[in-house]
């Protein structure tokens, strides 16, 4: 690998394993249900900016580490970033020209979808949690995606230029 594709592919696995640590930091409980799904924000985030290089293969390859970090079951995180994804991949032309208010609204969409397949996983294995627990993550996530998209763009089109 040349030094320029290392450097360019820094800031992605450096945002990754950000987002696993900020998943994986205790929170007390009455927070714990509202912290936002950093990892599918960023996965959905490059998934939609560099589909051809991170799509649904990192998405799966993240998942497992959500899946071990979080000690749930295998694959069940994964699965459900490969999903979302999949269909940021296949309709990220139309995505990334939405206006932000829009490209919101569409996050929150597959946010929900993302917390709907865990929803289902779990009740399939057997496993209760509250409600808020699965749309805590989705409305706080949607709440903060402006914020994260402004600042991942800056850090992708710093990269882009080399600074």
């Amino acid at each position: 690998m040349s030094k320029y594709h290392a450097n360019r592919n820094l800031p992605v696995f450096m945002t990754i394993v950000v987002a696993l640590m900020l998943t994986m930091m205790p929170l007390p409980d009455s927070m714990s249900a509202f912290r936002p799904d950093w990892v599918a924000l960023i996965i959905l985030f490059w998934a939609m900016t560099v589909p051809r290089s991170y799509g649904v293969g990192a998405a799966f390859i993240t998942g497992i580490f959500v899946d071990v970090a979080q000690a749930t079951l295998l694959g069940q995180y994964a699965l459900a970033l490969v999903v979302i994804t999949y269909i940021t991949v296949k309709s990220h032309l139309l995505i990334r020209v939405f206006p932000l208010p829009q490209l919101t609204a569409t996050i929150f969409a597959l946010l929900a979808l993302y917390q709907f397949l865990l929803f289902w996983i779990n009740g399939v294995a057997g496993v209760e949690a509250p409600a808020v627990s699965y749309w805590g993550p989705v409305i706080t996530g949607t709440l903060i995606w402006p914020l994260l998209y402004s600042f991942m763009s800056n850090v992708r089109n710093r990269v882009q230029l080399g600074n």
